[in-house]
């Protein structure tokens, strides 16, 4: 394979000559010669001999030769915003899955024709040195990658913007399979030094807690009542725009105790507890989404949260006095941006900044904060909407609890002036739910923000009419919807550089930067030399995976077959077992008719579960036993094909979706905020087949639906047929289903473990099917056949699948950022000079 097929080729590449004189590196080469940049980190940064240098070696010298190239524009956007003085976007999350980074620095640095020059120099193994980076533990599943696309598209426009995370140091957790069941490992992605960060000691920040923390049997224990301070380190990432011209920042914040060594405990032989506070400190941002079924990790997670506002806030408010004396002027020099509920502590910490550090008034510190910031709304799921003791904020954060107290007494008092003897309302809008005796995170964020957004237009619709709708009759205007999107720099030029080859020798490489220009590509979903052009493209990409999935997996697959593929967070109602239980009545088709005309497919399954969830462990467990199960049965071999993918990640998708012809986007109707995925699939020409929900409808808008397979129940369908759906009725009235759900039920999926999958059964029947699978489960097969019958016809499946890529230009994230920038923000580009 080739090795340089892995980069794009464009048709505007710069000379070398102006690439480096674009970032200041002067006659300076990057590889070649033994000054060069690549070479001299190879010799000098781990004092080895070049020729016995390891893959290792080779990617953090080639990560940091790229580093070098760009460091003198990064350190410039940073010059530019200080003397410029514009309004800055502080964009906090709790997750960034940022993925690997060095091809992707590459491509959006232009530096394409430096890589090509040193692999062919010193014959790289390019696939190689990018296997030694480890995918970035810094986040989990659809939220942190949007995030992450979110900045890619800020630096591209020139907004002078910062992504404010926590330093995760075992991110969630490594995904292993043992006999079917998923098994956490820790994520150990900083095992060796990250070339990207840059620690930035000089500008830490001290969080205050109103209590400390001690060791006691191998766990810590807080100690109320004994204030304690944390320091807050900043790790800086570079978000590198493409071309380059502004490279903007990833603030991550690692905690840390000011005196970490006790040397009187330690000369005492208690060894242990003299690292006790150091303990204490990094334990808070060791892993990503601690487990929540227990206190202390609830508390844990309630205290991560905290300290990325605390350091964040801490942080924007130093950049604005370094430059600003009015205080009035706050909410026009900064925006700041609570990715869903987990940076909701922002409403109050800011609120304290300003009136216990600045001593303003209440009414102008409350103006400053609801003007300064914005809130993102991810989920229609009830539970999902953070809810923290309030005994957590007496105990740790009692001054944030007064704030938070005050709050409510205004907001309630105006409620009632507007509605006055509504107290069913005053009860569910207000801050703090009385019956569980916790802090509505969801309605502080609102409440304390002047915007709060969806993330397509039936989440946005239903997030308005549904989940909040007390708050949104009282705050009509501060909602409104911001269509997720991806950046198509990662997800086409640089996951899919033959498909970007072929788009760009035909319409040109302005959709790198403006999607809408795919839109051009519509005349052509008619030519039979672009479809031809095309099918050679994804055949290219599922022959990579399939070699891929070898060498790494030991699993062999069909790149002639389907590739159907479903990738997400394992969740009930984003409906695996649906995709399954389609599986299995195909399985049953071929085995009663051998005859039957059907061609190969391989159904791909990939995504985490987290670790309290037991269903969703059992679903993976069940996915694997229907694989085992297939592959055993000589009746079906080289015609089905079931493969779960282990550890889904970033680099995992990037080899995945380009590969894939088939994407489900199956969740139940009414309970996807919006998904990604579904726009990478699109975008990278996989025909959807899916439900009406999230974004996917939008997708078919653009498309047009008749390119799209779409079945089941709508959002409205489902709410409607609550109080009287009875699952029993398709077990008895649709043969298909039931011998199905017989078949589970009598272990033919677990002969050697009985009764393993009964909790499944149950779920569907006894349980009442929550998710409404079986309601969905013969149209979902009849828009299977549909795509079946459709890739009998290559010419018409090509057109179809070159229609969906010319309809994604949407879905650019560069066109949502543009939408928060102009309606939400109210802040405009700041070129570097």
């Amino acid at each position: 394979m080739s090795q340089t097929v892995l980069l794009p080729e464009l048709t505007t590449q710069l000379s070398k000559e102006e690439v480096l004189e674009q970032y200041g590196c002067g006659a300076v080469r990057f590889s070649g010669t033994a000054n060069s940049l690549y070479e001299r980190h190879l010799v000098f940064d781990d004092v080895t001999d070049p020729a016995i240098a390891g893959s290792r070696e080779r990617y953090e010298a080639m990560a940091r030769a790229v580093r070098d190239v760009l460091s003198q524009r990064w350190v410039r956007t940073q010059q530019t915003y200080d003397t410029s003085n514009p309004k800055r976007i502080y964009y906090l999350s709790m997750e960034f899955l940022i993925g690997r980074s060095l091809a992707n620095n590459i491509v959006n640095l232009r530096l394409e024709p430096f890589a090509r020059e040193a692999i062919a120099n010193h014959n790289l193994d390019w696939l190689g040195i990018l296997e030694q980076e480890p995918d970035a533990g810094l986040g989990n599943g659809g939220l942190g990658r949007l995030a992450a696309c979110f900045l890619d598209s800020m630096a591209t426009l020139q907004l002078p913007a910062m992504g404010c995370g926590l330093r995760y140091e075992y991110g969630i957790f490594k995904q292993m399979m043992r006999d079917g069941w998923q098994i956490e490992q820790p994520d150990n992605w900083l095992r060796y030094p990250d070339p990207w960060e840059v620690a930035r000691l000089n500008e830490s920040v001290e969080v205050k807690l109103n209590c400390s923390f001690e060791l006691k049997g191998g766990s810590l224990q807080p100690i109320c009542g004994q204030p304690s301070i944390l320091l807050g380190i900043p790790f800086d990432r570079p978000i590198i725009g493409y071309g380059g011209k502004t490279i903007n920042t990833l603030r991550l914040w690692a905690a840390a105790a000011p005196d970490f060594f006790d040397f009187q405990r330690f000369s005492r032989g208690d060894f242990v507890g003299a690292l006790a506070e150091t303990l204490s400190a990094e334990s808070l941002t060791r892993v990503l989404y601690p487990d929540d079924t227990t206190s202390m990790g609830q508390g844990l997670r309630f205290i991560q949260e905290y300290f990325l506002v605390a350091c964040s806030l801490a942080d924007a408010v130093r950049k604005f006095r370094s430059a600003n004396d009015d205080w009035g002027l706050f909410p026009e020099k900064a925006a700041i941006q609570m990715n869903d509920t987990h940076p909701s502590m922002a409403v109050p910490e800011l609120m304290r900044i300003l009136l216990d550090e600045a001593h303003l008034g209440w009414n102008q510190a409350w103006d400053i904060t609801q003007n300064t910031l914005a809130y993102t709304n991810h989920t229609l799921l009830p539970e999902a909407l953070e809810k923290w003791p309030v005994r957590w904020f007496e105990m740790m954060l009692p001054r944030l609890l007064e704030i938070i107290y005050e709050i409510n007494r205004r907001f309630l008092d105006k409620v009632r002036t507007r509605f006055p003897g509504d107290e069913g309302r005053i009860a569910r809008v207000s801050l703090i739910d009385d019956g569980s005796g916790k802090v509505r995170m969801a309605n502080l964020a609102i409440v304390g923000s002047h915007s709060t957004n969806g993330v397509a237009a039936i989440h946005s619709t239903l997030l308005r009419t549904v989940t909040v709708r007390d708050m949104a009759e009282i705050f009509p205007a501060y909602f409104n919807n911001k269509t997720n999107g991806v950046t198509p720099r990662r997800w086409l030029l640089l996951a899919n550089p033959a498909l970007a080859n072929i788009i760009t020798e035909s319409i040109g490489d302005g959709w790198i930067t403006d999607l809408d220009e795919l839109s051009r590509l519509r005349p052509l979903a008619d030519d039979p030399g672009f479809q031809y052009a095309f099918k050679e493209a994804k055949r290219l990409a599922r022959n990579q995976f399939a070699h891929w999935l070898t060498s790494k997996h030991d699993l062999h697959v069909d790149p002639e077959s389907i590739f159907d593929t479903q990738v997400k967070r394992i969740h009930e109602y984003k409906r695996q077992l649906l995709n399954a239980l389609r599986i299995v009545v195909l399985y049953n088709r071929l085995r009663a008719n051998p005859n039957l005309v059907m061609a190969p497919r391989t159904f791909f399954f990939a995504g985490k579960a987290a670790p309290a969830y037991h269903l969703a462990k059992l679903i993976i467990k069940f996915i694997n036993n229907l694989a085992g199960t297939i592959d055993g049965d000589p009746a079906v071999r080289g015609r089905l094909k079931v493969v779960f993918l282990p550890d889904y990640c970033v680099s995992l998708a990037e080899r995945l979706i380009p590969a894939s012809d088939v994407s489900n986007q199956i969740s139940t109707a009414g309970y996807e905020a919006s998904g990604t995925s579904n726009m990478k699939f699109m975008m990278n020409g996989a025909l959807t087949i899916g439900t009406r929900d999230g974004a996917t409808i939008e997708m078919a808008q653009e498309a047009g639906e008749d390119n799209f397979f779409l079945f089941g129940l709508t959002a409205q369908q489902v709410a409607d047929s609550r109080g009287w759906y009875n699952p029993w009725w398709h077990y008895e009235n649709e043969p298909e289903t039931r011998q199905a759900l017989d078949m589970i039920r009598s272990d033919f999926f677990s002969r050697h473990e009985p009764g393993l999958f009964m909790p499944l059964y149950d779920s569907l029947l006894t349980g009442g099917d929550h998710y409404m699978h079986l309601a969905d489960l013969r149209s979902y097969l009849e828009a299977d056949a549909k795509i079946c019958n459709l890739y009998a016809e290559p010419e018409q499946w090509a057109r179809k699948a070159v229609l969906n890529i010319a309809g994604s230009g949407k879905f650019s994230s560069d066109r949502t950022i543009q939408e928060y920038a102009s309606d939400i923000w109210n802040a405009t580009p700041c070129p570097v000079t």
